[in-house]
């Protein structure tokens, strides 16, 4: 069988473990459906998954994972848009209470949105065109010889997840319910070194240790 090895031991590990463990619960999953409180947006990126880093069961996040952790503004144009799609079933029908944009440290996503004169990885360009929603700001933190590329990296990895939440607010599923208070924006930053996570205060925009 040409199916990878690692993924079928790691299935059988899963049913003789987890599933095991929590068998009653997948099984009331299954009957009754999802009920997640929490949308999570974060990246693609192997390092970061978010059910990981906050150690959660099944049936408890509703995750979107793309390039970069972003969110594109709100665009009824009747093209394709995966992330999109995923908020508004979230918001919708899920009836989350609470959208995290979760980034971190060392984004290749975010290197590529800096490195301005890269080439395309392909004739397609999809990563170049998807990330042209940081360049404005790439080009001004770029531009910045002040700081280091790993200063300008972490920078803008921040501002994007600044970015990714001011575009959840274009979407009127998201600016309606949020300013009934039926839900809630946060940000999270992951540094993928060292373990620590960065909350983003929803007052200043800066990032902040939680106390644990």
């Amino acid at each position: 069988m040409s199916f990878p090895d690692h993924l079928l031991n790691g299935y059988r590990n899963f049913m003789t473990g987890r599933f095991n463990e929590q068998q009653q619960r997948y099984k009331v999953l299954a009957e009754s459906g999802q009920k997640p409180k929490t949308l999570i947006i974060a990246c693609c990126d192997s390092r970061a998954a978010p059910e990981t880093v906050f150690d959660s069961g099944p049936g408890e996040l509703f995750v979107v994972r793309n390039v970069a952790n972003m969110v594109p503004p709100y665009e009824p144009d009747g093209q394709y848009h995966s992330t999109s799609a995923a908020l508004e079933f979230a918001v919708q029908s899920l009836r989350v209470s609470d959208i995290v944009v979760m980034g971190h440290g060392r984004c290749g996503g975010i290197k590529a949105a800096l490195d301005l004169d890269s080439e395309p990885l392909s004739p397609g360009d999809f990563i170049g065109k998807w990330m042209n929603l940081l360049k404005p700001a790439a080009e001004q933190i770029q531009s910045n010889n002040i700081l280091t590329p790993a200063e300008r990296q972490r920078a803008l990895e921040r501002v994007s997840i600044r970015n990714s939440i001011a575009n959840l607010r274009t979407f009127p599923c998201v600016s309606i319910l949020e300013g009934r208070s039926k839900i809630r924006l946060h940000g999270a930053w992951f540094d993928i070194s060292t373990g620590e996570l960065w909350v983003m205060d929803p007052a200043t925009g800066d990032f902040l240790r939680p106390g644990l």
